[in-house]
């Protein structure tokens, strides 16, 4: 099975060789590619010398193999070259016989399988080639690997404790004069020590000051879940393992499947793209027909590249997934379609304001740093508020209300909700957090095709 961007970049030994792998995740620079049944992935790439470089990788390890002399490993060509893999067949195809240089090594490292010796980390040959590290296969070093990661997550969450408590003895003030550049810091340690999910936010705190009238509230709220999310990382071990499942995927440890799979005539309401710069993060959200479950899919695609996998708009699609292991996590992964897709028919069920509300506030019970939660509302109708208050979906039966999210304001979805609705109720799917409701999709009571919104 390929592996996802996100995967390929969690193997990053720091953060300048993820960027410098993301430059040669493109096909420019690779010739002669291929990939193997068993896991392994080789290909040439052109450097600054006259001959190219020869890179190779057992996914099975993961182990790696390249001509050029960096001393890290995966090198910045192992990480392209996994990139380009994981980018889909069209760029590496699979079921190839390996060159002799790849396959010299790769059957060098099936011998030590054989006796039983685990594959070591370090230099390997003339030229300081890079070796792979123990085989994943082997629990010891498993669990070794994931200590020090742990060890230095650990070490990177004390240095962002002192940064929020700098913040709360120098005051909001101090952190508007701060600028967005002591945040952005903060963020790149964070890379270094591996969690990912923690220089997200801390690059968020970093952009609350220019956001506008109330943001001192906004920058504390957010400095309090951040604040519990490392409280909870050093105390992960005493935590429910659903929460604590929950918790590691916050830091930024990868989500993995865990679990019956469930298959399903999955209706596809949503799908968009989002981009850090770095990686392209594609959300697809899933309604099962038959089991009536919301489930979200996240593919990732590197250096400015479209992710793989999509899917048809407004269209079911019976499919298997595999659920991810966590609280209050809707995350799945692709594993197999059946034939075609065919029309969705009529929207899921759909609840009032206040239900959704009540649905979002119980999810938080599981996961308090969850943005959103899934909701279709019926019987909602767009009206815009009063004094430039922005807009709202109201209950036509109970008269609440949830406001519009001020980006899905800013899009072309707003006024195409806004016309389908025409003054009238209409049924929306869409995200609902505590920045308000994002729709995503609709259908009015005349049309049966979901009209999507983004």
């Amino acid at each position: 099975m390929r592996w996802t961007a996100e995967q390929v970049l969690a193997l990053a030994p720091d953060d300048a060789s993820r960027k410098a792998g993301g430059k040669l995740g493109l096909a420019g620079p690779w010739s002669e590619t291929g990939a193997g049944a068993a896991g392994a992935v080789w290909g040439l790439c052109k450097g600054s010398g006259g001959k190219p470089y020869r890179t190779v990788v057992d996914t099975a390890g993961p182990a790696y193999r390249c001509s050029c002399p960096s001393r890290k490993f995966p090198c910045k060509h192992a990480l392209g070259l996994l990139l380009l893999w994981a980018s889909g067949e069209a760029s590496v195809a699979a079921g190839g016989e390996p060159p002799g240089w790849a396959g010299e090594w790769l059957t060098a490292r099936g011998k030590r399988a054989a006796r039983e010796k685990p594959a070591e980390a370090g230099a390997e040959g003339a030229g300081g080639t890079a070796a792979g590290s123990a085989k994943a296969a082997d629990p010891e070093a498993a669990r070794h690997r994931a200590e020090r990661r742990a060890g230095r997550i650990s070490a990177g969450v004390g240095e962002l404790e002192q940064r929020l408590a700098d913040l709360l003895r120098g005051g909001t003030a101090g952190a508007e004069q701060q600028g967005y550049g002591l945040w952005e810091e903060t963020a790149a340690r964070m890379v270094d020590a591996q969690a990912p999910g923690l220089a997200a936010r801390a690059r968020e705190l970093g952009a609350i000051p220019g956001s506008g009238p109330g943001w001192p509230g906004r920058l504390l709220e957010e400095a309090a879940l951040l604040h519990l999310l490392s409280r909870a990382w050093l105390g992960v071990e005493a935590l429910p393992e659903a929460l604590a499942t929950t918790v590691r995927t916050r830091v930024g440890l990868p989500s993995a499947p865990a679990g019956e799979q469930i298959r399903d005539a999955w209706s596809v309401l949503a799908q968009y793209d989002t981009s850090d710069g770095k990686l392209t993060t594609r959300r697809i959200w899933l309604h099962g027909r038959g089991t009536g479950r919301f489930a979200l899919l996240l593919a990732f695609g590197a250096a400015g590249r479209a992710p793989e996998l999509a899917l048809p708009l407004g269209l079911a699609v019976d499919a298997r997934i595999a659920p991810h292991a966590g609280a209050a996590q809707l995350r799945a992964s692709w594993v197999e379609q059946f034939g075609a897709p065919e029309p969705m028919g009529a929207p899921p069920p759909g609840a009032s304001v206040a239900s959704a509300v009540e649905a979002y506030g119980a999810a938080l019970r599981d996961d308090p740093w969850l943005d959103a939660w899934p909701a279709v509302l019926s019987g909602v109708i767009p009206v815009p508020g009063s004094e430039g208050a922005g807009w709202r979906l109201v209950d036509a039966s109970e008269g609440a209300a949830l406001p519009l999210t001020d980006g899905s304001v800013e899009r072309p979805g707003l006024w195409k909700l806004v016309a389908l609705a025409g003054g009238r109720p209409v049924t929306v799917f869409g995200e609902c957090g505590h920045r308000g409701f994002e729709p995503l999709a609709a259908w009015s009571p005349e049309a049966a095709a979901m009209v999507a919104l983004v």
